[in-house]
């Protein structure tokens, strides 16, 4: 079993429930000055309150989001980052094209162009750059590896090791963006491998192994939520597979703007890459009515509309709870254990009996954090 380690003291089920149901913190200390002061905390040989510090991030990021311009240092400090050195990016750099140059440099210059922030601070050599040094520090060792190369190499197959490479795959483009949007080039190449390695190894596996079982996950959740949805359109023949391979396998950072991506991203390093199935169901709840009206649906999927963070966030977090647990564990795991993929590989149900009530029903839950009215959902 390739699966080596969990993620951490990630917020709970329970705490996901009762910080997003909570009123808003209503103390003199706002939101912002709280997560700042914690981001100034000191915590040298203090293992137990560093772990403190970090879980008191996660539930102020759980409750009220993140400041915009916290934001890079809140993401370094979600991802443990800690072994960031420059001299070891640029020996990388310095390297040149790695073997996947000419795939990188056919994804990188249509990364994110409609979306004039992130053309105007992040350039197209920054992403080709980052993304071969990943290529390079992802490979088996070779002759004339540093001592920081081989530290760091280490380091990530003690998170997750496989008999072959993790390497370049399509989409990579697009998940490294909104790290290069809020930090400097150097801390985004550390933040990116972290998270590949760490958070979401499967996902990259040349089979995108991780991505099939989000997808497939998808069709199981959306099934659990909104049954009638789910057998509207599997009667016309749609799974996730069809349309929500991009949006999972980008974590939705397919889907502009950039803006409203990077509040989801707040949210997703908090507590886990799994919420990105969520956002996407909640993205199907947004529009509900206008699928359910439809004779041919993937007219509406072929392209979602653009994101709007705080209803997502709203939707994807009340859907929490109504998860079974056992189903949002393999939600939570399944990025980075490759177990739960066998699993869903011979569990995954092919359809449901329970599917003969009145389609426009919207569960309650998704109608109150939705702001549906009793006329919407007729």
């Amino acid at each position: 079993m390739r699966y080596q380690r969990t993620l951490g003291n990630l917020p709970s089920h329970d705490d996901i429930h009762s910080a997003s149901a909570s009123p808003k913190n209503t103390e003199t200390m706002t939101s912002q000055q709280k997560i700042e002061e914690i981001l100034k905390r000191q915590h040298q040989n203090d293992e137990e309150g560093a772990e403190n510090s970090l879980y008191e991030l996660r539930l102020e990021i759980l409750r009220g989001g993140c400041p915009p311009k916290l934001r890079g240092s809140a993401w370094k400090l979600l991802l443990r980052l800690t072994n960031v050195s420059s001299s070891c990016y640029v020996n990388l750099v310095h390297r040149g094209p790695s073997p996947m140059d000419s795939k990188i440099r056919n994804d990188t210059f249509r990364t994110m162009t409609t979306d004039a922030s992130f053309i105007e601070h992040v350039s197209e050599d920054m992403l080709i750059r980052v993304l071969n040094a990943f290529v390079w520090i992802s490979r088996q060792e070779r002759v004339g590896d540093t001592s920081e190369e081989l530290q760091l190499r280490s380091l990530f197959r003690s998170w997750y090791s496989t008999p072959g490479e993790l390497t370049y795959v399509q989409g990579m483009n697009v998940l490294v963006a909104p790290f290069l949007t809020t930090m400097t080039e150097m801390e985004a190449f550390f933040a990116f491998s972290t998270f590949i390695w760490k958070w979401c190894p499967v996902y990259v596996e040349h089979t995108l192994r991780g991505v099939h079982c989000g997808l497939r996950l998808l069709d199981l959740c959306l099934q659990s939520l909104d049954p009638m949805l789910y057998g509207y359109l599997r009667g016309r023949g749609l799974t996730a597979n069809m349309y929500a391979c991009a949006s999972v396998l980008t974590f939705s950072a397919c889907t502009p703007p950039l803006s409203e991506l990077l509040q989801l991203w707040d949210l997703m390093l908090a507590c886990g890459t799994h919420l990105n199935i969520l956002f996407i169901i909640a993205q199907l709840a947004l529009i509900r009515k206008e699928l359910m009206d439809c004779s041919s649906p993937m007219k509406i999927l072929r392209k979602l509309p653009n994101l709007q963070a705080q209803p997502i966030i709203k939707i994807a977090l009340a859907s929490c709870k109504k998860l079974p647990p056992d189903l949002y564990d393999k939600l939570v795991r399944h990025a980075y254990d490759e177990t739960v993929s066998d699993c869903l590989g011979v569990q995954l149900a092919a359809g449901s009996s329970s599917m003969q009530d009145d389609c426009t029903t919207v569960p309650p839950y998704i109608a109150e954090a939705a702001g549906y009215t009793t006329n919407d959902c007729a």
